[in-house]
């Protein structure tokens, strides 16, 4: 149940994640789709300005009428449109490092044809030398049905290995389309995916190794509570279980010698209301500490006299304590006051005092101490006796818990009262703990404030 309850965590969390990165990651890669894209419009622009600029018109250099040109340029020649542009085209918005004034301001390779209003090349003007196939391959890449009367329009293409970008300006009778090299920028936007990928990949190995390690640190408290209530069942079971088999025997006998008087059968009927008033009180306990985990049962809480209530506790004990020939010293530190439920922390009080007188052991001595300790109160209830074995320490406060395997009940009781002191000392903000040397006796400490 666990093992599918700790899959299904790291499935959701898989999954919760794997959304959260994609649209982290396509949001990045839109913006910066969007940003090249800009760029690359703004370049288009410039260059396409340069063409239409009557200056730079005038030095264009023109085909045959109805034909096709091959403009004239300052850098190296180029039989394809795919060459990198050399190092002396590379310059501002007047050209090269030359100056020449017939460069378009361009960072990358471009180039413009001209065509009638049918489409068919009328001019071209280029950096490099390019074979007229080249234009042609280049205008039949362009969308024509998308371009407008009055509008720009631009597109972009893979040729020859080569990505361009172009731009459709209306001329005259006719269209201009300016293209440039765009290899660089699409790279970046196919480096950026690649990148996203693997990154992706790698996150999710690594948050799934993390999800499993924290599913099973998150998963081991609900083991451990569901350990818990299987055991506290499986207790109530049998703390129920025995004084119903003795109720049971008793009315069989009774039943058996129905013509007998009451008076013949009272011990008959003393063991049940024993055992029914020892039912009761594990019925109360339960239902005490089912209050106690509810938060909705809080009761007020105020200051009172802690030095008041443990006195109240002791004195009308050491008559009790006195018949079982066990000794008792107490200090108590007058006036401590402390925040809380005063009949919650004599139950307590009596809790520990009890527990104290039960397991000292013949002749043995019980001590109760109150002092403040820096700005808290602390008490202390110890005897002498046993003790308690270090591995059971950490487990006596737990329900129905005893230390005693074979759950004998010389002493009385269920295994509740320390459940119950460490339910309405947790209520209290305080702390419950016990130390013991084995052999010598156990003392109970209860911190509050």
């Amino acid at each position: 149940m666990f093992k599918k309850l700790r899959n299904r965590f790291l499935i959701v969390n898989l999954v919760s994640i794997s959304i959260m990165m994609l649209v982290a990651f396509a949001t990045i890669y839109t913006i910066t789709y969007q940003n090249v894209q800009r760029e690359t419009n703004m370049e288009l622009y410039k260059v396409s300005d340069f063409y239409h600029s009557p200056y730079n018109s005038s030095k264009m250099p023109r085909g045959d009428d109805g034909g096709m040109g091959t403009g004239s340029g300052t850098g190296s020649s180029s039989n394809t449109g795919s060459e990198s542009m050399p190092s002396d085209a590379m310059g501002g918005n007047n050209g090269g490092p030359g100056g020449d004034p017939n460069s378009p301001p361009a960072r990358s390779v471009s180039f413009m044809i001209k065509t009638d209003d049918q489409w068919k090349i009328t001019d071209t003007h280029s950096r490099f030398d390019m074979e007229d196939t080249f234009y042609t391959e280049a205008l039949q890449k362009v969308d024509q049905n998308k371009v407008g009367d009055s509008e720009r329009q631009t597109g972009q293409f893979a040729l020859d290995g080569t990505d361009w970008a172009y731009v459709v300006d209306p001329s005259g009778d006719g269209h201009m389309i300016v293209f440039i090299d765009v290899t660089a920028q699409q790279g970046i936007l196919t480096n950026l995916i690649y990148t996203f990928a693997v990154v992706g990949l790698v996150m999710l190995i690594v948050i799934y190794f993390l999800s499993r390690y924290f599913a099973n640190r998150s998963i081991a408290p609900v083991r451990e509570a569901f350990e818990k209530q299987k055991q506290f069942i499986g207790d109530a079971s049998h703390e129920l279980k025995t004084p119903l088999a003795i109720i049971n025997t008793n009315a069989d006998v009774l039943l058996a010698n129905q013509e007998d008087t009451i008076a013949n059968q009272a011990k008959w009927l003393h063991y049940i209301k024993s055992e029914t008033e020892r039912m009761t009180g594990l019925t109360n306990d339960l239902l005490y500490l089912t209050q106690m985990d509810d938060s909705r049962s809080t009761m007020i809480h105020a200051k009172f006299n802690m030095s008041d209530a443990v006195e109240s506790i002791i004195l009308p004990m050491e008559a009790v304590i006195f018949e079982k020939n066990i000794s008792l010293d107490y200090n108590i530190e007058p006036n401590l006051t402390v925040h809380g439920n005063s009949e919650q922390i004599k139950q307590v009080i009596l809790i520990l005092l009890d527990n104290a007188v039960k397991y000292s052991g013949p002749k043995g001595s019980v001590n109760v101490t109150l002092q403040r300790q820096n700005n808290d109160v602390m008490l202390a209830v110890s005897n002498t006796g046993d003790g308690i074995a270090p591995e059971h320490l950490d487990r006596i406060f737990d329900r129905f818990y005893r230390t005693d395997s074979s759950r004998a009940r010389k002493h009385g009781g269920h295994g509740l009262g320390l459940a119950i002191a460490r339910s309405i000392v947790d209520q209290h903000k305080g702390e419950v703990y016990a130390r013991s040397v084995v052999g010598e006796g156990a003392t109970f400490y209860v911190r509050l404030s």
